[in-house]
Order: structure tokens, then C-alpha cells, then sequence
């Protein structure tokens, strides 16, 4: 008998629905199996046990599921503000900080019935792809312990693939959403930048943050971001275009498709093998009549020095805030991490040299945008390994300060441009998750959930070993 913390998001719905189960034993079964892995996997900076539980006391009393998550019990990120419990963004700077209020995201959560069970560890700040970065320390993968999870929502990438929880929010500036769903072996969206609301969210690099789903199904990634995208008047970036409902716009379908495979994309240094189980993805969709196209994108390591620059830059000025004056702990308490992106970026912001750098780097970023347009004049949707290599060893970002653009070097680009994506587990290699990455135009989220969708229908990718 499967344990309810198993369950898909959806298929913890319908069971509550029909009463089938309690919200309680859902809730219990997750908590249980946070306590049994937390000690090896480290996944949560909170859990919020006493709250879940009268929560789901209040659901089972009044038997009434009928709104969207009621009774669900979903993990985030810790730099999504929840006014029942601290907000750290995994940094001893905010160790001890309460919100006064939900971020927007928390709130279209809680307003349509989910239960916050907890806050997910990360990289402090978001700075990093291993959360190796955390003042709280490292997450560990749920295939292999001795490994990293990816970053900077790792903590939460982890939480879902061992089911910890039905669920997770995370956020990604440069593939921190993807990056970790590939190295954990779980599905993580990136909306485009501006269809889900920034407000309340620990800022990193505001030209760039996109708060997503991390899910077991895409067909539970669709349903949440029904939920989470749609205009905020709190953030003037979120776009006024309707929100469709994604999971009944689902469909299996994609003959005719046209999947653009970059040939940058497929580095020729990456982990032996990555490259073979993302073009058999690829190939996988071409039986089902999709059409496969060779395209060429600029060379992905453009992307690490203009993502660099840029992100360093807005970094700089977010920090800027946290004096200790208004709440937290004072600047001694940033970690090395911190002090690096903070002089780099107040170094190509300083007079004399914004417009070597910052405003350089946008020209830059414009021109990254027109390259992916050109593609997308000749394909529909790209499809491209999430990560050069499965999950690294613990310890591999030690003397390291780019690894995290090393990384991200896959996604960065999309996500520089505020592209939409997903990440797909495609096969395992030596025992760890390969994913591949499908990206579209700006607010095409319906085509990239629909080729995932697809390609999730056609295989279990558990059974695609290398």
C-alpha cells in the first residue's frame, strides 16, 4: 500500500475529495517521513509541525475540500515571506526574522486551502547551485547522500524527491528551480519572468527571480501554476495577460512539433553519457511525430559573463538593505558568499565603470534575447540537457566561487532572457537523475507543459539506464 506522503499532488486531491483518506494522515504520513530523513538529507531550515497538524484538523472537522490545495501539505523555499514562521533565505543575517506578512505567492497558497508544512533549505540568499552555500549547511541529494542536490532551491528539489512533501515552491534567477529538479530527478518549472509575482520574495536578482513549482508529475506542475501566476498590484513586473488553466489544457500530443536541439547546448566536455540520454529524450518525441531541428544558439559561456555581471549588480544594490538597523542581524553575519557578489557588483555599478560593465552586460543580454527569437522563428520549443553532469559530490564547490555558473551554464541564458522551462527527468546515469531542459518563447507555458506531458506519458524514464 503506497504511504499518502507518495501521493502526487493530484492524487492527494481527489483521494481527499472522495474521503477517501484523512487530512491528517496525509499530513502525518509527510511529517513522519521529515523526521525519519532529516537527519541525512537536511532538506528543511522549519517545519511547521503544530500548525500543519491543527490545520488539518480543521479540514477533517469540516470536510470541506472544495478549494484548489485544500489540505495540502506543501514545502517553500525559505526566501518566500510566511507571517506564522521565520523567514531566514537560509543566512544568519535574517536567523531570527519574522514577517510581518505573507509574500503573494504564500498567500495564493494559503488562500486556496494549502497547508505550508515547512521552509525549505538553500543556497543563503540563492547565491549558489548546491545550497552548499547555506549558513545552516548542505542539503544532501535523496539517490545518493554523499552528493549535492543542486541549488538554489535544492532544499526543496530534495524535499520533493524523497516525499518529503507532495509538493514544493522554489524560485530561479539563473536555473535554480531546473538545475536542482535534474540533479534530484523531479519536475521543475520556470514560469516566464513577470507570471508570477515577486512580492515577498527574498531579493536576489530582481531583473530575473521567477517563483515556480517543483512536482512530481507536470501534470501537478500545470495545476499549481494555475494557482500561483496572474497580475499582483504589488509587483509592477507581473504581466496583465490572462492565466489559462494550464492542466486542462494538457494534451499528449505533438505531432508536428517542432523541437529545436542546439548544438551548443550538447557540450563536448560534459559527463560522458548526459548528452546520449537527452537526445534519446529527443528522439523519443520524433516517434511520437514531433520534428526534430538542429539549431545553433549562441555559445552558452556568453551567458556566465553577462549573467555575472548582472546579477553581481542587483545583488549589491538587495543587500544593501540588511544593516541590521530594521531587522536582522548586522552585515558581519553575511557569509563569504555574500561578500564576494556584494564588492563584485558594487564594483561594476561604481562611477567609471557601469558603462564598461552593467550597461554593457544589458546590451549583452539584449542580443541573447534576439538569438533566441531567430530559433524561434524555425521551432516551437528547444530541448537541451539541464546540466552538463549528474549531481556533484559534497564538498565540490570548496575554492570554487563560479561553480555555480558552471553549473547553471544551461539554463542561465533562458533565464537571463526570461524564457519559460522545465526540467524533465530523462534517464539515470550511474545511479543519478539526467535531466533535460524543454524552453519556449515568453508566456508559452502551454507548450512546454504539453511536450513534457508528452514525453512523461511515453517512458519511465527510471527504466532509461546508462
Amino acid at each position: 500500500m503506497i504511504k499518502l506522503n507518495e501521493l502526487t499532488l493530484l492524487e492527494a486531491r481527489e483521494k481527499l475529495l472522495n474521503k477517501e483518506i484523512s487530512c491528517v494522515d496525509l499530513v502525518t504520513d509527510c511529517l513522519n517521513s521529515i523526521e525519519s530523513q532529516e537527519p541525512k538529507l537536511h532538506a528543511f531550515i522549519t517545519v511547521f509541525k503544530d500548525e500543519a497538524l491543527k490545520q488539518a484538523k480543521e479540514f477533517d472537522k469540516s470536510g470541506d475540500f472544495s478549494l484548489p490545495l485544500a489540505g495540502i501539505p506543501i514545502s517553500m523555499k525559505d526566501n518566500f515571506l510566511t507571517k506564522s514562521g521565520r523567514t531566514t533565505a537560509s543566512s544568519k543575517v535574517l536567523d531570527q526574522f519574522f514577517p510581518t506578512y505573507d509574500a503573494t505567492v504564500t498567500k495564493k497558497l494559503r488562500d486556496a486551502g494549502a497547508i505550508i508544512i515547512g521552509k525549505n533549505n538553500m543556497d543563503a540568499w540563492a547565491h549558489g547551485s548546491s545550497t552548499e552555500t547555506s549558513d545552516y549547511g548542505p542539503t544532501h541529494n535523496p539517490w545518493d547522500p554523499t552528493k549535492l542536490p543542486g541549488g538554489s532551491s535544492g532544499g526543496s528539489a530534495a524535499a520533493v524527491a524523497s516525499n518529503e512533501v507532495i509538493a514544493a515552491i522554489g524560485s530561479e534567477t539563473a536555473g535554480s528551480i531546473r538545475q536542482p529538479s535534474g540533479w534530484c530527478g523531479v519536475y521543475g518549472f520556470k514560469p516566464t519572468y513577470g507570471r508570477v509575482s515577486r512580492y515577498g520574495v527574498v531579493a536576489m536578482g530582481s531583473s530575473l527571480d521567477s517563483p515556480g513549482p517543483i512536482t512530481k508529475t507536470v501534470a501537478d506542475s500545470a495545476y499549481l501554476l494555475k494557482i500561483l501566476a496572474g497580475r499582483d498590484p504589488k509587483d509592477a513586473t507581473t504581466s496583465p495577460l490572462a492565466v489559462p488553466d494550464y492542466l486542462q489544457g494538457l494534451a499528449l500530443q505533438v505531432k508536428g512539433l517542432k523541437i529545436g536541439l542546439p548544438k551548443e547546448y550538447f557540450m563536448s566536455d560534459a559527463q560522458p553519457r548526459v548528452n546520449e540520454l537527452v537526445k534519446k529524450s529527443a528522439k523519443q518525441l520524433e516517434t511520437m511525430g514531433a520534428i526534430l531541428i538542429e539549431v545553433s544558439l549562441l555559445d552558452p559561456k556568453y551567458s556566465i559573463a553577462d549573467y555575472t555581471i548582472l546579477q553581481r549588480s542587483e545583488v549589491s544594490s538587495n543587500l544593501a538593505r540588511y544593516t541590521g538597523v530594521r531587522y536582522g542581524n548586522d552585515r558581519s553575519y553575511f557569509g563569504e558568499e555574500a561578500r564576494r557578489r556584494i564588492m563584485l557588483g558594487t564594483y561594476a555599478l561604481s562611477s567609471g565603470y557601469y558603462d564598461a560593465y552593467y550597461k554593457k552586460g544589458e546590451k549583452v543580454r539584449e542580443l541573447l534575447k534576439q538569438d533566441f527569437n531567430r530559433v524561434f522563428r524555425e521551432v516551437d520549443i528547444i530541448l537541451a540537457p539541464t546540466s552538463p553532469t549528474t549531481a556533484l559530490p559534497i564538498g565540490s564547490t570548496t575554492g570554487q566561487s563560479m561553480f555555480g555558473e558552471l553549473a547553471d551554464v544551461l539554463v542561465e541564458a533562458s533565464s537571463l532572457v526570461g524564457l519559460t522551462g522545465i526540467n524533465i527527468p530523462v534517464g539515470l546515469l550511474g545511479g543519478m537523475p539526467v535531466g533535460a531542459q524543454l524552453i519556449a518563447p515568453d508566456f508559452q507555458e502551454q507548450t512546454v507543459f504539453n511536450t513534457a506531458h508528452a514525453y512523461e506519458h511515453s517512458t519511465n524514464w527510471k527504466e532509461n539506464k546508462v
